[in-house]
């Protein structure tokens, strides 16, 4: 017999539910009905009745519509439930041991931020970055006191119904809902035999910016909240997708026992024919699984691994440069097609334009990267355009690179790497730059370090005009 045959979503306002409903309900043998014991509709806005039993009807006796939802179900059914919804069904499904308790979380003040948001924009749930409304709140001290006293007091009754029933729940942060490994360890939780490859495209993340860019009075906000921050505050939200190691696009030198771990951008080039001329024989990449990995490690017991970052404005603009400006010459045609015709980046038929059309056009790319790392849009996320610190994390899956060079002391490096195998180096080729110092300002870097804040604070990147100017 399965271990459950229902589930109860523990929720609230803009925690990601919607999100995590629609991924549920892509799997086999779950179904999630949507808000169904919200006292104001059923399932979702506008409804009246769901599954045979009216508003009326739940409201007289609300097991119906358990029961109805159950009996529809080819599998395990389920809904969301926040605090102020029937109590009654709750008090119900607490005391159920069969019906399994799955906790969603977020941070109570980003939900609050949130919440307010939706509350001025009347959005509250988008399908695409084109569609998306912004807006700035004003902190409300009482306001949030009040939201933070209902989501607590919440979280503790029903912590203490499960330990006094002796149950457990399974637990899910909103930083966590893309999290496919994470999601699979709920489909397990919950005796589901399907796995997910992937999360839903159907909600995408409404408010991706850090709270400074979302709170008029942050730094009064800031000083109401001094002495107990457990907000996290200066925290840079992260929705970009979670990344493997790649180790079949592991490079590896033709003879000399090193492997480079790439990193798409400018600086992959240059490493190749640094490989070619240390072993006089081009750089290869056999593709390999984690198993041939660590054979040859063990047939090479001296062998160094290294990767390669960029400025992210240098990185962002070869990205542009190589695959997004010219016509298509790498598979990126149709994403071409689509930039320009949903998402206004002015990009020329035939690739070839006057320096400040390439310049608004890099511009516009760089709007475009910013929503489709922040969850907004339905374009893959490209390890093109990916942060830096994301594509390292993916790394460390496996193994972490011997050592992290600078693109700006790239033949240093290099022959630091070298040098620990026993062999002298050649100096790398010099980095191609394109246009990217006739389009480069105050604007560009802006811009960028928008899209890229955490690469620049992970790795203490400056401006590159200043970097540029050092080197």
């Amino acid at each position: 017999m399965a271990r459950f045959d229902s589930f109860i979503l523990l929720a609230e306002m803009r925690t990601g539910s919607n999100f995590l409903e629609d991924t549920l309900n892509s799997v086999t043998g779950l179904k999630c009905w949507g808000e169904a014991f919200n006292p104001h509709f059923i399932s979702h806005a506008g409804k009246t009745e769901q599954a045979g039993i009216t508003i009326a009807a739940r409201e007289a006796d609300p097991l119906q519509l358990l029961r109805a939802i159950r009996d529809k179900t080819e599998g395990i059914a389920g809904f969301r439930f926040f605090h102020d919804h029937d109590p009654r069904i709750l008090s119900h499904c607490l005391t159920e041991s069969r019906c399994a308790k799955v906790v969603l979380t977020r941070n109570p003040l980003d939900s609050y931020v949130s919440l307010e948001i939706a509350r001025l924009t009347g959005q509250w749930r988008l399908g695409d970055l084109k569609a998306a409304k912004t807006a700035k709140i004003t902190f409300d001290p009482v306001g949030f006191s009040r939201h933070l006293s209902k989501l607590q007091g919440f979280q503790q009754d029903l912590t203490r119904h499960l330990q006094v029933s002796g149950q457990t729940a399974f637990y899910i942060r909103y930083d966590d809902i893309n999290d496919v490994e994470i999601l699979n360890g709920l489909l397990a939780y919950l005796g589901v035999s399907d796995r997910l490859d992937g999360t839903s495209g159907k909600t995408k993340v409404q408010n991706p910016s850090p709270l400074r860019d979302k709170v008029l009075n942050y730094d009064d906000m800031v000083a109401h909240l001094a002495g107990h921050d457990h907000f996290d505050l200066g925290r840079t939200p992260n929705f970009e997708q979670r990344r493997g190691p790649n180790i079949p696009g592991f490079i590896f030198a033709a003879q000399s026992p090193l492997v480079y771990l790439p990193i798409r951008g400018g600086a992959m080039a240059r490493v190749e024919s640094w490989f070619a001329r240390l072993d006089g024989a081009p750089a290869v990449t056999p593709e390999m699984t984690q198993k041939d990995l660590r054979k040859w490690k063990r047939k090479n017991p001296d062998h160094r691994s290294f990767t390669v970052i960029e400025h992210p404005v240098a990185r962002i603009h070869d990205t542009f440069a190589r695959h997004i400006w010219p016509v298509d010459q790498d598979g990126y045609g149709d994403l071409r097609t689509t930039l320009r015709d949903r998402y206004n980046v002015p990009l020329p038929d035939d690739g070839v334009g006057e320096t400040p059309a390439y310049r608004a056009a890099f511009l516009a790319f760089l709007k475009f990267v910013k929503g489709n790392l922040g969850g907004q849009t339905s374009i893959r996320n490209d390890p093109a355009w990916a942060t830096q610190s994301g594509l390292v994390q993916g790394m460390a899956q496996f193994m972490s690179p011997d050592m992290i060079i600078r693109d700006t002391q790239l033949s240093q490096g290099l022959s630091a790497v070298s040098g620990q195998i026993g062999m002298s180096a050649p100096d790398a080729p010099e980095p191609e730059l394109g246009l990217l110092p006739e389009i480069y300002d105050s604007e560009i870097e802006a811009a960028v370090r928008d899209v890229y804040q955490r690469d620049y604070m992970m790795f203490g990147y400056r401006t590159w005009g200043d970097q540029a100017h050092a080197a």
